[in-house]
C-alpha cells in the first residue's frame, strides 16, 4: 500500500511538471527564414529646438543674447551699477544703437563709462553658464570707436560673485574689429555669470559678445556640447531628422524656420523668436531665441559625425495649423518650392553652383549626399495635400532620386490621418510620416498597428513618438520606466513590420532642466551634466542591436503581442553574425520562456542586455543618471533547454553568435 502511494505521488509530481512545461511559453525563431530587410534607416533621431535644446544646449555658447537682437536688446543682459534711465549714471550706462533695419546683425551696444571702478555689464547665460575648473574657454567680442576706453576685462563670476576666470582685450581700432583671447577656470559653477568690467573713461561700441569652452565635439571651434553629442552618437542612429518639428511651420509664416537665414557666417545669420517661447502658459519663456548657431550646414555635419543620414524638413507655405494655420496662396507657393530645390543642391551640388559653392566656402567641399527631404511637419487636410502636391512634382522632375517624405498630420487616427493617408496613397507617395503621443496603455495594446497595413502602399516612418505618463503636453508627465517599457514593447510590433516601417525617432530629444516646455523628452541636461531617460536606454538598446534582416518570429504559435505579457521580435545581423532576440516581459513577475531556434546552430554562449526595474514610476535624473539602466552580462547556453528568465518588468536583448 505504502509503496502504490509513493507511486501515486510521484506520478502526480511529474503530471504536474509536464503540465507546468506544457505552459511555458515558447519562442521559436526562423533563423533560415528572412521576413524583410532592415533598412539602415531604421532606428534614427529627431531634433527640434525645443525645451533649450539648441541655443543653451547642444550649441555650446555659454552668452545669451550675445548680439542684442532680442525684442528687448538688453534682455539676458545686468547692469548692477547703472540707472539705465539716466545719462547721468554715477558709473555709466549702455544704449542700443541700431544700424540697419535691413542687415541680419541691426543692433549694437553702445557704452559709456564715466566711472570705471563702478561700471559693469552682466551677461547672465542660459539660466546661468556651466563652467568647470581647468578647462579652457574661448572669449571674443566685437568692437569699434574706443574713446577713453583702454581694456576690456572678461571675468567668470560664480554665485557668489567670485572671479574664476579672467582675461582682456585692449580694443584700438576705430572700425568693427573682432577681438579673442583664453582663460582656464579655477573652479567649477553651475550658474556662472560673465562680467565685463572697463578701463578708462568714455565710450566703445561692443557687438557679438561671445563665450565658448574650448572642449567641444571634435574639437571643433565654437562647436556643439561634447557630452550632449556622445548621447545621441551612442544611440547609433542611422538618420537625424531636423530642424523639427513645429519650429519649421512657425505661428505665422513670417517667422517660419528659412534655412537659407541659417547659413553662412554665423555673426551674418538672423535670429528668430523660437515659437515655443510663450506656447504653454505653464512654462513661458519669453528669453527663448534662435541664434542660428546651429543652422543647416551645422545639422548636416552633424548628421556625417554620427553616420546618419540626414532628413531636413521644410514648411510648406502653411504656417501652424495649432496657432494661426496661415496659409501662402498657390499661386504664391513658388519660392518656397524653390527654396526645398535649393536646398538640394546647397547639400548634394557640386562647387560650380550657387548654393553648392557657398557649402564649399563653409568648410565641406563634398556633397552631403542627401536623400531624404520632408515637406510639411504636422499639417493635416486639403490644403496640405495641395501644397505637398506642388513640392513632390517640382523636387521629382529636377531630382528624381531625391525620396520625398509626406506626412499625416498630428494624430494617430481620426478623419484627418484617414483622410491623409487616403490622398498620400492615391499620390504614390514614398514614405508618410506618423505621430502618436499617447498613454503607455496605448502603446502596449497598438504593438500590432502596422501588421493590417497595406503593403503596396507607402512606407511608414514612425517620426514623433513617446508614451505620455499623464497626457499630451501635461507639465506633470515622467519618463518614468512604465513609459519606456511601453514603448519597448511597441517597438517589437513596429521591427516585426520592418517591410513596412522604415524609419523611426522618439520625440523630443532633448531638455535643459530649467528650459523645459515640453516634459517626454530622451535626454535631459543642466549646465554642467546630463543624463538619458528609461526611454533613451530602450532606443539605445534598438539602435546598437538594429540588425539587417528580420526573422520569422512567433510566441506560442502566434505574433508575439502580448501573450502572457510578452513581446518580441528578432533580427539577424550579418555585420556581427549575430541572431539578436528582443523580448519585453511587461508582468510583475518574472518569466521563463523556451528560444526554439531553427535553421542556425549558435555558440554555446550567450550575450544579454537588460533593462528592469521594480517601479513604473521610477525616472532617472541628474542626482541619479544611471538609476534606470543596461545591465549587459555574458552566460552559457544550454542547449538541451533553451530557456531564459526574464526579470519582472524588463526589456531584454539576447545575443546569439552563429557557429
Amino acid at each position: 500500500m505504502k509503496t502504490t502511494l509513493q507511486y501515486l505521488k510521484s506520478l502526480f509530481l511529474l503530471l504536474s511538471v509536464q503540465q507546468l512545461m506544457a505552459q511555458e511559453p515558447i519562442l521559436e525563431i526562423d533563423a533560415s527564414n528572412y521576413q524583410a530587410e532592415i533598412a539602415p534607416t531604421m532606428y534614427g533621431i529627431f531634433f527640434e529646438d525645443i525645451n533649450f535644446a539648441a541655443d543653451g544646449g547642444l550649441y555650446a555658447e555659454l552668452v545669451k543674447n550675445r548680439s542684442f537682437e532680442f525684442t528687448l536688446p538688453k534682455m539676458g543682459w545686468l547692469e548692477p551699477n547703472s540707472d539705465r534711465h539716466s545719462y547721468n549714471s554715477e558709473s555709466g550706462i549702455s544704449m542700443v544703437v541700431q544700424q540697419s533695419l535691413k542687415a541680419t546683425n541691426t543692433n549694437f551696444l553702445r557704452v559709456q563709462v564715466t566711472n570705471a571702478k563702478g561700471y559693469e555689464l552682466i551677461n547672465e547665460g542660459f539660466r546661468g553658464m556651466g563652467i568647470k575648473k581647468n578647462e579652457s574657454y574661448d572669449f571674443s567680442i566685437s568692437c569699434a570707436n574706443p574713446l577713453g576706453i583702454t581694456k576690456i576685462i572678461a571675468e567668470i563670476i560664480d554665485e557668489e560673485k567670485k572671479v574664476i576666470g579672467s582675461t582682456s582685450i585692449e580694443p584700438r581700432s576705430g572700425q568693427w574689429t573682432s577681438y579673442e583671447t583664453s582663460f582656464k577656470a579655477s573652479a567649477t559653477a553651475e550658474k556662472a555669470q560673465l562680467r565685463l568690467r572697463f578701463e578708462g573713461k568714455g565710450s566703445i561700441d561692443i557687438d557679438f559678445v561671445s563665450l565658448f569652452p574650448q572642449d567641444t565635439w571634435k574639437g571643433r571651434k565654437k562647436g556643439l556640447r561634447k557630452d550632449l553629442v556622445r548621447l545621441i552618437d551612442d544611440l547609433n542612429p542611422g538618420f537625424l531628422r531636423f530642424p523639427g518639428g513645429c519650429i519649421v511651420e512657425g505661428r505665422t509664416l513670417e517667422r517660419r524656420y528659412q534655412w537659407k537665414k541659417t547659413v553662412g557666417p554665423v555673426a551674418d545669420r538672423t535670429s528668430l523668436i523660437n515659437r515655443w517661447n510663450t506656447e504653454f502658459n505653464h512654462r513661458l519663456t519669453p528669453d527663448y531665441f534662435q541664434s542660428f548657431g546651429i543652422g543647416f550646414f551645422e545639422y548636416f555635419q552633424l548628421a556625417e559625425d554620427l553616420g546618419a543620414a540626414p532628413l531636413p524638413i521644410l514648411g510648406c507655405g502653411m504656417a501652424c495649423q495649432f496657432n494661426t494655420g496661415e496659409l501662402v496662396p498657390m499661386d504664391e507657393l513658388g519660392p518656397y518650392i524653390q527654396d526645398a530645390l535649393d536646398l538640394i543642391e546647397f547639400a548634394n551640388g557640386s562647387k560650380d553652383t550657387p548654393w553648392g559653392k557657398l557649402r564649399h566656402e563653409m568648410g565641406h567641399p563634398e556633397p552631403f549626399n542627401m536623400k531624404y527631404i520632408g515637406i510639411g511637419n504636422e499639417q493635416w487636410g486639403p490644403e496640405y495635400i495641395k501644397r505637398y502636391k506642388e513640392f513632390d512634382k517640382a523636387i521629382k522632375v529636377q531630382y528624381p532620386e531625391i525620396i520625398v517624405v509626406s506626412g499625416s498630420g498630428p494624430f494617430p487616427d481620426g478623419d484627418f490621418f484617414e483622410y491623409g493617408w487616403k490622398e498620400l496613397k492615391e499620390l504614390n507617395a514614398a514614405i508618410v510620416d506618423e505621430h502618436y503621443y499617447r498613454s503607455p496603455e496605448w502603446f502596449r495594446a497598438n504593438a500590432d498597428r502596422y501588421d493590417s497595413y497595406d503593403r503596396n502602399g507607402p512606407k511608414v516612418f514612425a517620426g514623433e513618438y513617446a508614451a505620455q505618463s499623464v497626457a499630451i503636453a501635461s507639465p506633470q508627465n515622467e519618463n518614468n520606466w512604465d513609459c519606456a517599457l511601453s514603448e519597448a514593447a511597441f517597438m517589437t510590433g513596429i521591427e516585426r513590420n520592418a517591410d513596412l516601417v522604415t524609419m523611426t525617432s522618439y520625440a523630443p530629444l532633448m531638455a535643459h532642466t530649467e528650459g523645459w516646455q515640453w516634459k517626454t523628452d530622451l535626454i535631459w541636461f543642466n549646465n554642467l551634466t546630463s543624463y538619458g531617460t528609461p526611454s533613451y536606454y530602450v532606443q539605445k538598446m534598438y539602435g546598437q542591436n538594429a540588425g539587417t534582416q528580420l526573422l520569422h518570429t512567433v510566441l506560442n504559435g502566434e505574433k508575439a503581442i502580448g501573450q502572457e505579457n510578452l513581446y518580441a521580435s528578432a533580427v539577424f545581423d550579418e555585420k556581427t553574425n549575430e541572431i539578436i532576440v528582443k523580448v519585453v516581459n511587461t508582468s510583475t513577475n518574472t518569466n521563463k520562456i523556451k528560444i526554439d531556434l531553427k535553421g542556425r546552430s549558435v555558440e554555446p554562449q550567450i550575450v544579454t542586455e537588460t533593462l528592469a526595474y521594480p517601479e513604473l514610476d521610477a525616472v532617472n535624473s541628474i542626482a541619479f543618471p544611471s538609476k534606470i539602466s543596461t545591465q549587459i552580462s555574458e552566460q552559457p547556453w544550454n542547449t538541451k533547454t533553451n530557456r531564459i528568465t526574464l526579470a519582472a518588468q524588463s526589456f531584454t536583448v539576447i545575443k546569439f553568435k552563429l557557429n
